[in-house]
């Protein structure tokens, strides 16, 4: 079963429906033991880092993640939620994050638009499971905060938007992707569905 992290904040039936039609039960929850049985985890997010921080707090749910991403198994974030894998941010503030990738989140500056949002070209920086079978492709961003990871060997994949920008990142079993794969064409959900093969539970049918 994957397990959609349920924290009041995220796409949640987006993410939901696309991993239905990839094959694969899928349980949204709040519950932390559904969370720790789960064979792989989704972290979504949408709206300010400081906010997403307290729900997780308040339902213990961040625990209960960092938990899960002590067990081994896959963890993904997305969006925001990929944001929140990381120390800190500083939306509205300096906010401490989940601390499972060493790094932070930072605003865009520049005399460009922000938020950036639409599509972009990734760039794969090393070779990971989650880009089996695929090539660079564009996918869809909304943001207007990005990560500056603080190890190189964390940056799977950027894009460009008047300067690098982090698009996926991975450690171990925990990953991240700042763009919504479920809204990203055939790249994204070939991403999702790479993930989704991390886990050990077979795809239904």
């Amino acid at each position: 079963m994957i397990a959609i992290i349920d924290y009041g904040m995220g796409n949640l039936h987006s993410v939901s429906s696309a991993v239905e039609r990839l094959g694969y039960e899928v349980r949204i929850t709040s519950d932390e033991r559904e969370l720790l049985e789960a064979d792989g985890a989704i972290l979504p997010g949408v709206g300010a880092f400081g906010d997403a921080m307290e729900h997780l707090r308040a339902s213990k749910l961040d625990e209960a993640t960092k938990a899960y991403a002590a067990s081994g198994k896959p963890l993904l974030g997305i969006c925001l939620g990929m944001q929140l894998l990381f120390s800190r941010s500083e939306e509205h503030g300096l906010n401490d994050g989940l601390n499972l990738l060493p790094g932070e989140v930072v605003r865009f500056q520049g005399e460009y638009k922000v938020p950036h949002m639409g599509w972009n070209r990734l760039a794969f920086h090393q070779e990971s499971p989650l880009f089996a079978g695929l090539e660079e492709g564009h996918v869809y961003f909304v943001h207007s905060y990005h990560v500056r990871p603080e190890q190189a060997s964390d940056l799977l994949a950027t894009t460009d938007y008047y300067q690098q920008v982090t698009a996926i990142v991975g450690r171990g079993h925990v990953y991240g992707m700042q763009f919504h794969p479920e809204k990203s064409g055939s790249v994204g959900m070939k991403l999702l569905d790479n993930f989704l093969r991390l886990c050990d539970i077979k795809p239904k049918g």
